[in-house]
C-alpha cells in the first residue's frame, strides 16, 4: 500500500513552474472554473437530467486532518466500483501550522492534477470538545474546500457516524474495523493506513449515496459488486 510519495507533488510544482515561465506544460491544465459570485438577480440554475447510470464517475475521498490527511480514489460505473489509489499525507510535528497548511494544499492540488476526479467526498464538520482542536481542523478543512472549489468540483460532506454505518453497518466502528473492512471490500493485499482507509470509506459512502439517489429518481442499476 502506498505511503506518502512526494514525487507527485514535485511533478505538480514542476508543471506550475513551467507554466509560469511560459513553457509547454507536460499535461494540459484543467479548464478554469468561472470566477465570481452570481448576481442576486440571476435565476437559479435549472436542475439537469438524471446522471447516466452507466457513465464512469471518479470520486476522491478526503479525510482531513492537520497532521495526516487521508486521500483516496474510487472509480464507479453504476453500482460497480473499483479501487484506484489511496495514500496518507503526513505533516511532521516539527512543522508549523502555516507550513502544514501549505503541504496539504500542494499535496491535494497535485492529487487532483494526477487523478482528475469528477466529484469530491469529504468528512463533514463534527463536534469537538477541544476548541483549539476544532479551530485547527477548521484551518485544514478551509484549505481543502478552497482547493476543490477552485477546480469547480462538486463537494459532498458526510458525518463520521454516517460513513461508518454505510460501510460497516455500525456508526461506532473502530479504526481497525474500518481498515479491515476497506481491505476486504476492495480486495487489497495489505491493510490500508488508517487515514487512507477513512478516505476510502468516505468515497465509498458517497457512491452508496449516489446509487440510492439514482434509485429514488427511478433509475435501474445492477446489484453492487466490486470490480477486480
Amino acid at each position: 500500500m502506498k505511503g506518502f510519495d512526494a514525487s507527485f507533488v514535485e511533478r505538480y510544482r514542476a508543471r506550475r513552474a513551467a507554466q509560469a515561465a511560459g513553457e509547454p506544460s507536460p499535461t494540459p491544465p484543467s479548464p478554469a472554473p468561472p470566477r465570481g459570485l452570481p448576481r442576486r438577480a440571476d435565476p437559479a440554475p435549472e436542475r439537469g437530467p438524471a446522471p447516466d447510470p452507466n457513465a464512469r464517475v471518479r470520486v476522491v475521498g478526503i479525510d482531513t486532518s492537520l497532521r495526516c490527511t487521508g486521500l483516496a480514489v474510487v472509480d464507479a460505473v453504476g453500482a460497480n466500483f473499483s479501487f484506484v489509489d489511496c495514500r496518507p499525507v503526513p505533516n511532521p510535528a516539527r512543522l508549523s501550522l502555516p507550513e502544514c497548511l501549505v503541504r496539504i494544499g500542494d499535496a491535494l492540488e497535485a492529487y487532483l492534477d494526477e487523478f482528475r476526479p469528477d466529484e469530491i467526498a469529504m468528512e463533514g464538520i463534527f463536534f469537538c470538545k477541544n476548541a483549539r482542536t476544532s479551530l485547527i481542523l477548521g484551518h485544514a478543512r478551509g484549505v481543502v474546500v478552497a482547493t476543490c472549489a477552485r477546480r469547480g468540483l462538486p463537494m459532498h460532506e458526510y458525518p463520521p457516524a454516517r460513513v461508518k454505518r454505510a460501510v460497516t453497518g455500525s456508526g461506532s466502528a473502530t479504526k481497525d474495523q474500518m481498515q479491515r473492512m476497506m481491505q476486504r471490500v476492495f480486495g487489497l493485499p495489505d491493510l490500508p493506513q488508517e487515514d487512507s482507509a477513512d478516505a476510502l470509506a468516505i468515497a465509498l459512502a458517497h457512491l452508496h449515496e449516489r446509487r440510492l439517489s439514482a434509485l429514488a429518481r427511478g433509475l435501474r442499476l445492477p446489484s453492487a459488486r466490486a470490480l477486480r
